[in-house]
């Protein structure tokens, strides 16, 4: 096979990259001319430079492939720029879809997420979950939201598109939780908030698993929930403290939390700063719960992740490894 992943230097397109070539799989990687390319160093993909909506380039990168993997995505919560998220997100998969119409290509992953299903109230929901909620948490919730419709538009055209949705994607390499976890292992990390939240977890690496499934096995048209399960940020990191020995972060007082929410979201805004706390991100954390029931995935793809517990303990495992080398 011959494959096309967007985003291929990415977190989750790296690591697509890795497992399509370890089976032996030719490769084509889009990515920017401006982008970090160390997650693709001693990788045989042939790379192809274009923007997202740059349509000449994907016609370039999608010569003679037979499947397209859509990773690419503007993902952050917090202080965005709405418009060049809506660009990317929204409009570049808009154009990836289209050319991959006009092309013909025998098969369409795209990565989307559980947050197309809005703020579920707890509840754990399958693909056939209808979306309740009535406004948008952020901007990335809206553009994703409006892409999935868009894929799904091209799906009812015809197009041979199959959709993952996958909630929290964890691996050593995370460049979101990442951080945290250095900040946690080296004893840092005492206090953090949000002990009740559930999060969804699902391993960079069963979900670069899932996407080759899909490829194979997924019937056009169709969505896939993709995750190993969730638990509440408690219980992870008393996962974490059981494994190393290190203390679990005690919990920061909510009134706390959010008032360093609304005062530090101006100050970002104004000087145009990534502040670690703001009124969306404190939103995520304390007022909006997705839950998801990934059994369809299973029985349709013959998926079978690494459970949850599995995922955490080899993360710290690979982490403390590499603090303990440098």
């Amino acid at each position: 096979m011959k494959a096309l992943v967007t985003g291929a230097n990415g977190f989750t397109g790296s690591h697509l990259v890795q497992a399509l070539e370890r089976q032996g799989n030719s490769v084509v990687g889009l990515v920017r001319k401006s982008s970090n390319l160390s997650r693709l160093s001693n990788r045989d993909t042939q790379l192809v430079y274009g923007d997202l909506t740059d349509r000449d380039a994907l016609l370039t990168a999608m010569s003679g492939v037979d499947t397209v993997f859509h990773t690419a995505a503007y993902v952050e919560l917090g202080l965005v720029n709405e418009v060049e998220m809506q660009r990317v997100n929204l409009e570049g998969t808009r154009a990836v879809m289209e050319v991959a119409q006009a092309v013909g290509v025998s098969k369409v992953v795209y990565c989307s997420t559980i947050g197309v299903f809005g703020d579920t109230g707890g509840k754990a929901v399958d693909e056939t979950f209808k979306r309740t909620q009535t406004n948008f948490s952020s901007a990335y919730d809206r553009t994703k939201y409006q892409a999935q419709q868009v894929v799904d538009e091209f799906a009812a055209q015809g197009l041979p598109v199959v959709s993952l949705l996958p909630s929290g994607i964890f691996g050593s390499d995370d460049p979101h939780f990442g951080p945290v976890m250095q900040q946690f292992l080296k004893g840092r990390l005492k206090l953090w908030a949000g002990g009740d939240r559930i999060t969804g977890i699902v391993h960079v690496d069963d979900l670069a698993s899932a996407m080759m499934l899909a490829a194979e096995k997924g019937k056009p048209g169709e969505h896939y929930i993709i995750s190993s399960g969730d638990l509440t940020t408690r219980e992870m990191f008393e996962i974490f403290s059981r494994e190393t020995g290190i203390r679990a972060p005690r919990e920061a007082p909510k009134p706390l939390v959010r008032l360093a929410g609304n005062l530090l979201d101006p100050i970002g805004r104004l000087l145009k700063w990534q502040p670690p706390l703001s009124r969306e991100r404190v939103h995520y954390v304390y007022d909006r719960c997705v839950r998801v029931d990934a059994t369809k995935a299973r029985q349709e793809l013959g998926w079978q992740p690494r459970t949850v517990s599995e995922t955490l303990l080899e993360i710290v495992k690979i982490m403390q490894a590499d603090i303990k080398s440098v």
